[in-house]
């Protein structure tokens, strides 16, 4: 087959409905699928304010971290950090990544969320900077 014999032949498909032709100068007819005949209130910032603000009050759980919270803190960001994660604090010469995940908590700089499950089934989330985090390790270790 020349390429002529390919100009000649109408590729569409046989059942395909024509498309609609538009006049000049009349608008597109834009589908509005918002339901009209429901009534809308207006979103209320201010209430969802006060539920997030009432949230950090309302807790149940202890402020402290738990040693076991800690324990996972540190292992889980030290694990980050040697796997190249973007280190939070200044290093002054510490190349342990342990060392650096204990700098980092130090500084409240670990960019996590503890989430706390409650006995009913609900849970309370803390962030790392949230919480109070006691050094009993450096007694322990006989430091500062």
């Amino acid at each position: 087959m020349a390429d002529d014999d390919y100009n000649d032949m109408d590729m569409g498909y046989e059942d395909e409905p024509p498309e609609p032709e538009i006049e000049e100068g009349a608008e597109e007819e834009v589908e509005n699928n918002n339901n009209d005949d429901v009534p809308v209130d207006p979103v209320e910032t201010e209430e969802k304010e006060d539920e997030d603000a009432n949230d950090k009050i309302c807790r149940k759980t202890s402020k402290y971290m738990t040693k076991y919270e800690r324990a996972r803190i540190l292992g889980t960001r030290a694990l980050q950090i040697s796997m190249n994660a973007p280190v939070m604090v200044e290093l002054e010469g510490e190349t342990d990544p342990l060392e650096i995940a204990m700098k980092e908590l130090q500084e409240r700089k670990i960019p996590f969320t503890i989430r706390r499950y409650l006995p009913g089934g609900s849970y309370e989330d803390w962030g790392v900077d949230e919480l109070i985090v006691e050094d009993s390790w450096k007694r322990q270790v006989g430091g500062n």
